[in-house]
């Protein structure tokens, strides 16, 4: 069994990362507001074809997790500091929403009424991957960056 994002859940991580690693950098662990960072060395630094850059960090700033300014010294930042971020917020920022979930034998949305017999163990295990993602800081995945 795989656990998968789209593309663009997987580009929003991916960004975000970058945006956490270069705060912690330019801060030096310091307080300071990091320097803003282009989509051009965001696309770059984590392999995010330039096309797609743009629309995941629309993305991110919707959700209120990244902060854009634009123009020729524009870029972006984190909008909140990276230990207050976990990969749910990403994750739910980016992914499709209002796709129903459908059961796993039958191929159509659940409902209430009509599940099947692994409905439980499914919306279970949906459950605790959403609850390991709240558990997961941005903060400490950079930690483990280099």
């Amino acid at each position: 069994m795989r656990v998968t994002l789209s593309l663009r859940g997987d580009y929003a991580v991916r960004a975000m990362l970058a945006l956490a690693e270069h705060e912690r950098d330019a801060s030096g662990g310091g307080d300071a507001a990091a320097p803003l960072l282009n989509a051009g060395r965001i696309a770059t630094a984590m392999r995010i074809p330039q096309r797609f850059v743009a629309h995941v960090l629309s993305d991110l700033g919707r959700a209120g997790l990244v902060v854009g300014s634009p123009g020729r010294n524009g870029g972006y930042r984190l909008a909140i500091p990276a230990d207050q971020v976990d990969l749910l917020q990403i994750v739910d920022a980016a992914e499709p929403k209002g796709i129903k979930a459908r059961c796993v034998l039958r191929g159509i949305p659940c409902d209430p009424t009509g599940r099947c017999a692994v409905h439980d163990a499914f919306s279970g295990a949906t459950s605790a991957l959403r609850a390991e993602l709240a558990r997961t800081s941005l903060a400490g995945l950079v930690g483990g960056l280099r």
